[in-house]
C-alpha cells in the first residue's frame, strides 16, 4: 500500500473498480457521519469526530476492510458476524455485493461508543 497524504489520493491509487467501491463506501459513511472531518491515519481512509477517530477503511487486494467493529448491540453483531476477521475488522469480499447500508450502520454505531 503506498502512502497517501489524502483520501483521494488514497482511493486513486486502486484499480477503477476497487475505485468505485471506496467512493462510495467513503459516501456511505459521510452520509452517516456528516458532522466527521476526513483525513489519513495508519496509511488509511479516516473519520473523526471531536477530535477522535471513529472509523477507518481499506482496500486490499480481494476486500475492503472497515475498522473497529462496535460491542454491544446482540442484533447488530450477528448481523456483523459473516465479515468479522479476526478482532476489530470487518472484511468485505470484493467478489460480493458490498453492504453499504450494513457499513453506514457500523459507523453510526462507532460514532456513538465513548
Amino acid at each position: 500500500m503506498m502512502s497517501s497524504s489524502t483520501i483521494d489520493e488514497y482511493i486513486g491509487s486502486f484499480p477503477d473498480d476497487v475505485q468505485d467501491v471506496l467512493r462510495e463506501v467513503r459516501s456511505t459513511i459521510r452520509t452517516a457521519l456528516p458532522d466527521a472531518a476526513e483525513k489519513i491515519s495508519y496509511q488509511i481512509p479516516t473519520f473523526t469526530l471531536n477530535g477522535r477517530n471513529v472509523v477507518h477503511f481499506a482496500a486490499w487486494t480481494h476486500h475492503i476492510s472497515v475498522y473497529p467493529l462496535p460491542a454491544g448491540d446482540e442484533a447488530f453483531q450477528r448481523e456483523l458476524a459473516p465479515y468479522v476477521a479476526g478482532k476489530g475488522t470487518a472484511k468485505f469480499p470484493l467478489d460480493k455485493p458490498i453492504p453499504y447500508d450494513l457499513i453506514g450502520r457500523l459507523a453510526a454505531h462507532l460514532a456513538t461508543r465513548k
